[in-house]
């Protein structure tokens, strides 16, 4: 299934409006949360194709919130792609091993979410 509406979470205003700007240039509906909190009251909303998922946010962090929606039956199906500065290689296995299906590190190149959001679909 491709990829039409993705939901961005980060706590950051600035790289929420990055994303959702490069997002919707190249024709991807796009809402944003800036937390876990406001993440499952957009998804109670509507499940978006895709979750662009920061790591390091206040409350519950991205991996925790990858590991509940994996689990989740509901959610289980809808491909998450963590967006972080945490750029270690075992920061990529731990995320994978929550549920997210890649990682892309912060700042984020265009081209390289870009492909990866094609890869799913």
């Amino acid at each position: 299934m491709p990829v039409r509406d993705v939901l961005v979470v980060d706590d950051s205003k600035t790289e929420s409006l990055f994303l959702a700007r490069l997002l919707q240039g190249h024709g991807f509906s796009v809402r944003t949360a800036d937390g876990a909190d406001e993440a499952m009251r957009c998804l109670a909303q509507q499940r978006p194709d895709l979750i662009l998922l920061d790591v390091v946010m206040p409350g519950r962090n991205g991996f925790q919130l990858a590991r509940s929606l994996t689990r989740d039956p509901v959610y289980s199906a809808v491909p998450i792609i963590l967006c972080t500065s945490k750029n270690q290689e075992t920061d990529r296995i731990w995320g994978l091993r929550q549920g997210a299906r890649d990682l892309v590190v912060k700042p984020v190149d265009p081209a390289i979410l870009l492909a990866k959001i094609a890869a799913l679909g």
